[in-house]
């Protein structure tokens, strides 16, 4: 198995790859046995109370909350990258989540309830001014809440920590109607503002598109994809370029890297030990396979001098446009 690494240099090929130990599967929460969710490739497997969440593919930038009704699943966001998908129980009928774009108002991790009964409200985040909010809640696999998005215990406590005051919350769809795919892939449907972000594929004679005026600053994430044969970079949650990319050889996997800088001043590609893959934590990518991946010289020379320690990189087999087949982004399974 291999793994992408970037080097910085003016190579026409950029050598991306080196040897990966392989990792056990891990459990979702309230899962009873392991389950196959190490890499979450159809979210809508999820069983009512479990989640998977991986913070580590993007560790900075804004936070974007994706909530579908018709799905009853909540996707998040991190400088535009999917780092969670979990099971949510919204609005039962006569007390309907309402649907638009809201801002967090209000946190409080020990709320309790002003309309009924007093009741807990674990890791509120607040969106209406008429108490709808984000927080830990029952999660039978059906809408039965009083209007609020119940979350399972261990990622509201997560997610409280993970977002701010600025943080954009989407609830779309319609409650029991029916769907085959998760509103949101990959790449966050909506920016930061909540505006649809469509993410644009390449014309069939564009090689690549470099836009880094669209988000000038901010921390970097990319996005590699062994289906689509894509390379995606963002930076504060706004894709700013994308290649077609050729990568040869054997299968690569899903995996998260980081960039490192050692003692001696030199930078190193490491593996991020996220859920699910532990084991890998800190782990060298070494460069014993070179010349894995090849992409436009133009967009390279762009690309290589923003590389900085705390670049992250996802490497995935599945497809990043979400009108792609196949299988969804693997997210990496959290046990708790």
């Amino acid at each position: 198995m291999a793994i992408v690494t970037f080097m910085r240099s003016a190579l026409p090929a950029l050598a991306l790859l080196g040897s990966l130990p392989m990792a056990p599967p891990a459990m979702a929460q309230g899962a009873t046995q392991s389950a196959p969710l190490d890499f979450a490739r159809d979210a809508l497997a999820l069983r009512p109370g479990e989640f998977v969440w991986a913070p580590e593919i993007a560790p900075s930038g804004p936070v974007t909350i994706v909530v579908d009704l018709s799905t009853q699943r909540a996707t998040i966001y991190r400088n535009g990258v999917r780092i969670g998908v979990s099971t949510v129980s919204t609005g039962k009928p006569g007390h309907e989540t309402p649907t638009g774009v809201f801002s967090i108002r209000l946190k409080d991790a020990h709320h309790r309830s002003s309309k009924y009964n007093n009741a807990k409200m674990p890791y509120t985040q607040m969106l209406t001014q008429d108490g709808v909010a984000l927080h830990a809640g029952g999660l039978p696999g059906y809408p039965e809440s009083h209007g609020c998005v119940h979350l399972p215990l261990a990622l509201a406590r997560q997610l409280f920590t993970s977002t701010t005051y600025s943080t954009t919350v989407v609830i779309s769809g319609r409650t029991g109607a029916q769907t085959n795919d998760v509103f949101g892939g990959v790449l966050a449907p909506v920016t930061q503002s909540g505006k649809p972000n469509p993410h644009v594929p390449l014309a069939s004679n564009e090689y690549y598109r470099w836009r880094p005026d669209l988000s000038p600053t901010g921390p970097l994430a990319f996005i590699l994809s062994v289906r689509d044969q894509r390379l995606v970079v963002l930076r504060n949650g706004v894709e700013i370029g994308r290649a077609k990319v050729a990568i040869e050889g054997e299968a690569l996997g899903t995996h998260v890297l980081t960039l490192v800088q050692g003692a001696d001043g030199t930078w190193q590609w490491v593996l991020v030990g996220v859920a699910g893959h532990a084991d890998e934590a800190n782990l060298p990518v070494t460069t014993d396979v070179l010349n894995r991946v090849r992409m436009p010289p133009a967009f390279q020379a762009q690309v290589l001098p923003l590389i900085a320690p705390g670049t992250t990189v996802l490497v995935t087999e599945d497809s990043i446009n979400k009108h792609t087949t196949g299988g969804g982004l693997a997210v990496l399974t959290a046990t708790y």
